[in-house]
């Protein structure tokens, strides 16, 4: 056995040396082939590398090493009527994050500093980074206006934050304060869902846009173009060096019919009643200033809101809602254009002479026991509520209405800044399908008298004693300062007949003389012609409204003051409001005497 043994050892030696000595060159062969196919494809993977996607392969790799950081532009500034600066920029510090120098094992850290160093929340900045993208190019801001204090402590730390950056940028600054905050506007970082419809104009995450007001409404004008910078940065982010540079451009200024001293005496006249002032100029619908109270203060948007001033926000009653342009029940200053219609419609003369009584059709005068037979003059100097209650029933709702349309009533009255109430004026087929009921009597008074669900704003009120002001046309209001006016506010004549004017002139300013609002029949002002109004709204007070326009002669500013809820009557209430304002603004507007004739 031990003999064999290495015999059939040596035998299957030989078998396996002759297989692999027969099969040894095919081997070869086949290992050389795959060798040669192998580096044959090396070259031919370069030159595609190299030469034909070379371009988008640079392209990729100096988008690595190169990034473009936007700047912003400064906004445009707004100026009042002479020139004073209403809404204008500052440079101050913000704090921005580069989301591409980020990588996840520092990120959370970074995050809790800069949360504790700004007292933003934590949560905050991780989803401004997240709609951000964390591959953007862009510096993201999460903080402006940052405190000295703020940016010593970012300093302290910046070995922890990388990829933050502190710079200094425009910060919108409002000057006056809360003055004209709703007229004016504020602005803000766009939303996201502000960003989906902007993006092709060219906005883009942590851009700022006007809120509400002019800001909103001149946009356009005011942002300004994007510029930028393009920089070099190493693997961290870093940046190593400045590569070119294009400079942003400063957005269009804008001048507003706003005259300042005017604004400011019907602010302080409004005082803290919750309500609104406008003023404008009869002739041409030039807004000389536009109040609604309680406001807030604009600045308080262009940095980050304290909790203090938050909560501030919290306890005024709707400071965003610009009551100015905002409808409410216009009550005996609705009395205008029922006496308009009346005489037009031929049905209720100038000279007409009616009884009044104590009421009509439910509908008690506010005496209690009418005023006797009286004309046009008289009812509207004591504003008798059975007086135009007739009317408008003798002249029926088609009639009413109608004129209530043409002064400008139930429709937006043009003015540029968004938000405006259009009113209301019930008629008989709306309260058919609202309340399955008829159109009565009763619901003719109560319209004629400005009271029930008619619902017009202090601006539109404004181009109601316009009218009667400048000899019959319809402004439309207007906030930016044209010279020529532009055509799309060109006035727009109601065709009334002269003997209808006289009468509403003479009657408004029998209303001063002796009538409801003697209050502004002073020597401080030029002649004075208004009307006064009181609106129920039960359970609360009433609402108060004085409307007027001067001089007599050649008038040149209406003021309008409502006072929301403040009880007490018209006169009483926002007559002296008005008288403020015409006082600061004759002031500053002498009416030039005639000579005296030889």
């Amino acid at each position: 056995m031990s003999l064999l043994q290495p015999r059939n050892i040596q035998r299957s030696s030989r078998r396996i040396s002759n297989q692999a000595i027969g099969q040894g060159p095919r081997s070869a062969v086949l290992v050389g082939l795959i060798s040669l196919i192998l580096f044959g494809l090396i070259p031919a993977r370069l030159f595609f590398l190299q030469v034909v996607q070379g371009p988008r392969n640079r392209e990729l790799a100096d988008e690595n090493r190169i990034q473009l950081i936007p700047k912003r532009p400064e906004r445009g500034k707004i100026f009042d009527r002479k020139g004073r600066i209403l809404a204008s920029s500052q440079f101050s510090y913000s704090v921005f994050i580069w989301p591409l120098a980020q990588t996840k094992p520092q990120w959370p850290q970074s995050v809790q500093t800069l949360s504790t160093i700004l007292k933003i929340p934590a949560k905050q900045i991780q989803e401004k980074v997240k709609q951000a993208g964390p591959n953007s190019p862009s510096l993201l801001r999460i903080a402006r206006g940052i405190s000295f204090a703020e940016i010593v402590a970012l300093e302290e730390h910046r070995s922890e934050l990388i990829g933050v950056e502190v710079d200094n940028e425009a910060t919108r600054v409002y000057p006056n304060g809360e003055l004209g905050a709703q007229t004016l506007g504020y602005i803000g970082e766009i939303t996201g869902e502000e960003l989906e419809k902007r993006k092709e104009q060219g906005y883009r995450l942590g851009d700022v846009i006007g809120k509400m007001g002019i800001e909103a409404a001149y946009e356009n004008d005011l942002r300004g173009t994007w510029g930028g910078q393009q920089v070099e940065v190493d693997g961290s982010g870093r940046i190593v060096r400045i590569l070119g540079q294009k400079p942003s451009l400063p957005g269009k200024d804008i001048t507003l019919t706003i005259d300042l001293d005017v604004q400011k005496a019907a602010e302080k006249a409004l005082g803290d009643r919750p309500g609104a002032v406008v003023a404008l100029d009869p002739r041409d619908g030039a807004v000389r200033a536009m109040v609604s109270h309680p406001g807030f203060d604009p600045n308080w948007f262009s940095k980050n809101m304290t909790e203090g001033q938050w909560q501030d926000l919290q306890k005024r009653s709707f400071p965003f809602v610009n009551r100015a342009i905002q409808g409410f029940p216009p009550a005996s200053t609705f009395k205008i254009i029922t006496a308009t219609a009346g005489m037009e419609s031929g049905k209720f003369p100038p000279s007409s002479v009616l009884m009044t009584f104590p009421s009509i059709h439910g509908v008690g005068d506010w005496n209690g026991a009418g005023f006797g037979q009286i004309g046009f003059v008289t009812a509207l100097q004591w504003s008798s509520n059975t007086f135009f209650g007739q009317v408008g029933v003798g002249v029926g709702p088609k009639i009413l209405l109608d004129w209530a349309h043409r002064y400008g009533l139930e429709q937006k009255t043009g003015i540029e800044i968004p938000g405006e109430d259009e009113g209301f004026l019930p008629n008989p087929d709306w309260k058919k399908k609202v309340w399955q009921d008829s159109w009565y009597p009763a619901d003719s008074v109560m319209v004629s008298i400005g009271q029930g669900a008619v619902q017009v704003s202090p601006l539109q009120s404004a181009v109601v004693f316009a009218v009667p002001a400048n000899g019959g046309y319809r402004v439309k209001p207007h906030l930016k300062e044209s010279a020529p006016l532009d055509a799309q506010y060109k006035p727009e004549s109601l065709n009334i007949k002269a003997p209808t004017l006289q009468m509403l002139r003479t009657g408004m300013r029998a209303v001063v003389q002796a009538g409801t609002s003697t209050a502004l029949n002073v020597p401080t002002i030029p002649p004075v012609a208004g009307k006064s109004g009181t609106g129920e709204d039960p359970p609360r007070r009433s609402h108060t409204w004085f409307g007027g326009f001067a001089p007599f002669d050649k008038p040149e500013l209406v003021v309008v003051a409502f006072a929301e809820n403040s009880g007490g009557g018209g006169g009483r209430t926002c007559g002296p409001i008005a008288l403020q304002v015409f006082e600061a603004y004759f002031k500053n507007n002498p009416v030039k005497k005639a000579p005296p004739k030889s």
